[in-house]
């Protein structure tokens, strides 16, 4: 029934009859005498209606559709101008008004301007032609408007010309900040530069990367929607879709684009956010098929709309989603709702939108709410002197009250101020009684340097003629069924950043991120995003980071690299990992089965040095060179062992220097006296005058020792000078560190091995010459094969050395020093060992005796028979030794004798007993 009662109420708006104005005067909307006359400029309609005949005519048309929200703006105007005159601010200068209705429209605006430019105290409204205006008084000193950024830089480019002061409360385009094309334009709010930052802040901290635009067509739109898409790009957020709709309502392809638009938001699902910067006309359209449509989304509100209330009082409103918007900062506002409140007392002969407010009243007053606020808007001036004639003025307090948008009636009543405050810095050696007292380019700059009070905070105009005042966040809630602007948060435009008045409003920011609205899922930390073929960088593929690489953060365009020398990651790794530091520690099993090796080694040196010096006096230690030789070979093998413990644990600098020096040299030291033993045993047992002669002559035990270990300790000690053993880590395994030696110099690690490989060599020949000595008592041979072990043992290293990286690097030289170490030690001592311990009989001096002997005698037999068979072959005899044999008579005990060397074969009779004693004692004493 309301509907059908609104519809009789509204008659047909197509009906309207365009009665233009019938002189200058009925240009003005609501005035005031005074000394200074400030113009005003707000849209009190919102819309211009235009005449369908041809041709059009260049006649300024009447306006329609009822805006409250710019008549509430004029009534703060003339508020505050008000309370300045009953102040003593001006001393007694008392300001006039005379403000205009621009229709929302630039055509209306300009014939509006140009009354502003025309020459003050004129009988008639002359603007005119002159090439200096300093001296201009025009009929106003300063505009305060208008409401649209669009009208705004119309009319300032008109009131640039005499340098009119102009102060918006609502106009904030950025473009609007450029004081080379607009000079004399200032505002009492930020421009939309900070306001579309604020928004990119918000679509960014909230998540989303994938929204819509809808703006208006016309200069503030496009103007918004460029600046905003500069700001969004920055924080990585892609624009879907742009959708830019009529900048009238009387462009006959409105509703068609409307639907165009309503349609692209349902069929782009993955967009569930969508900023609108549009007028509110334009916004009640849009939300009312959204409405229709069941449309569902988060709506992001510029400052034109965020606090409209009769956008936020369509039925059905909490259907279309979440609005949060952005609004200029509002302070007290409690004087300007008493004035409201007795308003109806106010004279309406001058005013002659109060008059048509008051029409509106008596002819909706029998609708609801929202009813009654259409009704408002719909009312046609024509229609509503008709309908106005037999209705009773019924007066609605609340419903301004209800209908104020406190940022634009704060920015309004400051713009009052600020123009207050730079007269009565003109008028401080002036009398502004008189309206020549000053020109309006000379306000302009007394302007630029006012500072005024705003609940207790100084502000004042910037170099770009804007006041730096924050934004409100809002949100509009439903509380008991009716929807509310809410302020949620605070956007500081200095720092960038959102302040919160209590945890409550910081949850229902945060609430807002359970809204997806991205063209892909995000990519977690671990990823990367791969783009596709969209050109939108906001539409991608999540693919895992690589081995070695990281991201930490979500949505990341690359992953970054670790630091591969201590750092690793595997793949789709949110952060790098330290690598574990490795080497051969001590409780290592590997390392602790060598140390039980060496440990073991350690005890059976010990063994066999007691066994030796309980023994000392036996054939066997005798014949092993003596005590003292013995027990520099067992310490050195002592020292071999020890020497293991520098290749395990920790790398340190003193162990890379210490453990091959000594590792070096006692196996020198070892190999040394090993090789004086070989000489001596071929000393002892060998018939070659001339082997005998050159082993006397190089026989020399003390200095060949010296001499060879003393090599050596020189190679070594040029490698620890020169190039040193150091701790180095090694890098080339993904996961771990290992902490290695780095030998210094290849060559000297070289040359210290192969100078014992040479000495070995030189004592494996030694040890072969005399392997088929005595058997009880040859060393020789076991020489022989601990010289072999040795060279196996380390031939094998060699390669495998090369070729094994590492931690277990150290174990395979530790084992091939065990092996080479437990080698020589057996072959050399153990063979002993078991004559001391297991053939007591054969360790005695008499055995030791006749097993000289019996070896004497079989090798003067061989030297005989050697003998013999030279002199036959000289003699030219055929006969063989056993022929000889045969021929002669034998002895009395059957056995064919032979003569020692240098001595003639005697038949039939034993060698001289002389000669064999005497080849025994020196043998002996050989040994």
């Amino acid at each position: 029934m309301a509907l059908v009662r609104l519809l009789i109420a509204c008659l047909a708006i197509s009906a309207e009859v365009a009665c233009s104005c019938q002189n200058t005067d009925d240009f003005v909307g609501a005035s005031s005498p005074g000394d200074i006359i400030i113009g005003g400029l707000f849209a009190v309609h919102n819309e211009m209606l235009h005449p369908e005949e041809h041709p059009m005519k260049p006649v300024i048309q009447n306006c329609a559709s009822f805006e409250i929200q710019a008549f509430l703006q004029t009534l703060a105007m003339i508020h505050a101008i008000e309370m300045i005159n009953n102040s003593t601010l001006l001393h007694g200068v008392t300001l006039g008004y005379e403000i205009y209705d621009s229709c929302a429209e630039v055509t209306k605006a300009m014939a509006s301007a140009l009354r502003f430019l025309s020459k003050f105290n004129s009988s008639k409204d002359i603007v005119e032609f002159k090439c200096n205006y300093s001296d201009y008084i025009p009929r106003i000193k300063t505009v305060i408007g208008a409401s649209y950024s669009e009208v705004s830089m119309a009319v300032s480019r008109l009131l640039a010309l005499q340098l009119i002061p102009q102060v918006s409360p609502a106009s904030s385009t950025e473009i609007l900040s450029d004081k080379i094309r607009f000079p004399s334009f200032l505002r009492t709010i930020p421009s939309d530069f900070y306001q579309t930052r604020a928004m990119a802040r918000l679509i960014c901290e909230s998540g989303w990367n994938w929204i819509g635009v809808i703006a208006t067509d016309d200069d503030n739109g496009r103007l918004a929607l460029e600046s905003f898409g500069v700001q969004a790009t920055g924080k990585n957020v892609c624009i879907a879709f742009k959708e830019m709709l009529p900048a009238y309502l009387s462009d006959n392809t409105f509703n068609d684009k409307v639907d165009r638009t309503i349609d692209k938001i349902v069929k782009e699902s993955r967009v569930n956010v969508i900023v609108v910067f549009m007028r509110q006309f334009h916004v009640l359209k849009l939300f009312n098929k959204a409405i229709e449509k069941n449309v569902n989304k988060i709506w992001i509100a510029s400052d034109n709309w965020s606090t409209a209330v009769k956008i936020s009082t369509i039925p059905n409103i909490k259907q279309l989603g979440i609005v949060v918007g952005f609004g200029f900062k509002s302070g007290n506002l409690s004087t300007f709702h008493d004035f409201l409140r007795t308003l109806h007392e106010k004279p309406i002969e001058n005013n002659k939108f109060l008059h048509e407010y008051t029409m509106l009243l008596s002819v909706c007053a029998h609708l609801d709410y929202h009813d009654f606020q259409m009704c408002i808007s719909n009312q046609s001036q024509e229609n509503l002197m008709q309908n106005a004639e037999n209705k009773h003025q019924i007066w609605r307090d609340d419903f301004l009250v209800a209908n104020i948008e406190p940022g634009f009636i704060h920015s309004t009543i400051l713009a009052v101020h600020a123009i207050a405050h730079a007269i009565k810095g003109q008028c401080k050696n002036r009398n502004c009684k008189d309206p020549s007292a000053f020109t309006p380019w000379e306000l302009l700059e007394e302007l630029k340097k006012v500072t005024i009070l705003d609940d207790d905070k100084e502000i004042k105009f910037d170099s770009k003629g804007d006041m730096s005042t924050n934004y409100d966040v809002l949100l509009w809630k439903e509380i008991d069924g009716h929807m509310k602007i809410t302020t949620m948060a605070e956007y500081n435009i200095e720092k960038d950043c959102f302040t919160f008045k209590d945890e409550e409003k910081k949850k229902e920011f945060l609430d807002l991120k359970k809204v997806p609205s991205t063209c892909s899922q995000h990519c977690r930390p671990g990823q990367m995003k791969k783009i596709t073929e969209s050109p939108h960088t906001c539409c991608y593929e999540c693919v895992h980071c690589p081995e070695n690489h990281y991201s930490n953060q979500t949505d990341v365009d690359y992953c970054s690299p670790c630091d591969n020398r201590t750092y690793w990651a595997p793949v789709n790794s949110a952060t790098c990992y330290r690598k574990a530091v490795h080497f051969l520690g001590w409780t290592d099993w590997f390392a602790v089965f060598l140390l039980l090796l060496s440990a073991f080694g350690i005890v059976l040196v010990l063994t066999i040095s007691a066994i030796f010096t309980k023994n000392v006096n036996t054939p066997v230690v005798k014949a092993s060179g003596g005590l003292i030789v013995c027990y520099i070979i067992l310490f050195s093998h002592l020292l071999i062992f020890l020497s293991t413990v520098f290749f395990i644990g920790e790398p340190t600098e003193f162990k890379c220097k210490t453990r091959q020096a000594v590792f070096g040299i006692s196996f020198t030291l070892c190999i040394s006296c090993i090789l004086i033993k070989s000489l001596k045993i071929l000393l002892a047992f060998s018939f070659d005058p001339n082997l005998q002669n050159f082993l006397k002559r190089v026989y020399k035990p003390i200095p060949i020792v010296v001499t060879c270990t003393g090599i050596q300790v020189i190679i070594c000690t040029f490698w620890i000078i020169f190039r040193t053993p150091f701790v180095k880590p090694n890098f080339s395994i993904p996961r771990a560190i290992i902490l290695e030696c780095n030998e210094g110099s290849i060559v000297a690690f070289g040359f210290m091995l192969g100078y014992i490989a040479v000495l070995a060599f030189i004592c494996f020949i030694f040890a072969f010459k005399g392997r088929k000595l005595p058997e009880n008592y040859n060393e020789a041979k076991f020489i022989t094969f601990g010289m072999l072990i040795y060279f196996i043992a380390w031939i094998v290293f060699i390669p495998v050395y090369a070729t094994t990286f590492g931690k277990y690097l150290s174990a395979v030289e530790i084992i091939v020093v065990l092996i080479s170490n437990y080698g020589i030690l057996c072959c050399t001592f153990l063979p002993k060992c078991y004559i001391i311990i297991c053939k007591q009989e054969t360790n005695t001096k008499s055995a030791f005796l006749k097993m000289i002997y019996t070896y004497s005698s079989k090798s003067a037999s061989s030297v005989a028979v050697s003998q013999i068979s030279l002199d036959s072959k000289s003699s030219g005899s055929r006969a063989t030794v056993s022929d000889s044999c045969k021929s002669e008579k034998t002895s009395a005990n059957g056995n064919c004798h032979f003569q020692v060397p240098e001595q003639r074969l005697i038949k039939g009779k034993d060698p001289p007993e002389s000669s064999a004693r005497t080849l025994s004692r020196k043998r002996l004493s050989s040994i």
